[in-house]
């Protein structure tokens, strides 16, 4: 005859491991966020030198007109694509940050708890 677990057991155990996955995967995301935030400002440094040049420097034609409506309009879309991609990665990084906070913060109270039901060593 086999023992079934408790209940309150399997469900102890399906926490342990749910919170496990949400720190792995917490690190992750952050990790993910920080290079898309150091990618998109480069980005947008980039895009923003391209189309401020000719208006700094006077030079307006290398091989194309680089004040032409319809380039500039092109960079501006690719700006505001970069900023996008800047506030994902912004969100996504405090997301993360706070997911990793109220983690920890769990865990301490899990152990306050773990303490307070099997009492003093």
């Amino acid at each position: 005859m086999s023992e079934k677990p408790e209940p309150a057991i399997i469900i102890d155990e399906a926490h342990e491991d749910f919170a496990q996955h949400i720190e792995s995967g917490s690190g992750r995301i952050r990790m993910l966020s920080v290079l898309t935030l150091i990618v998109s400002v480069l980005l947008l440094a980039s895009y923003f030198s391209q189309l401020l040049l000719p208006f700094v420097t006077g030079q307006t034609t290398v091989t194309v007109n680089l004040v032409d409506p319809s380039l500039l309009v092109f960079e501006g879309l690719i700006i505001i694509l970069t900023f996008a991609w800047l506030y994902v990665g912004a969100v996504n990084y405090l997301f993360s940050t706070r997911l990793g906070r109220q983690v920890k913060q769990a865990r301490a109270k899990e152990e306050e708890i773990e303490k307070r039901i099997t009492g003093p060593r």
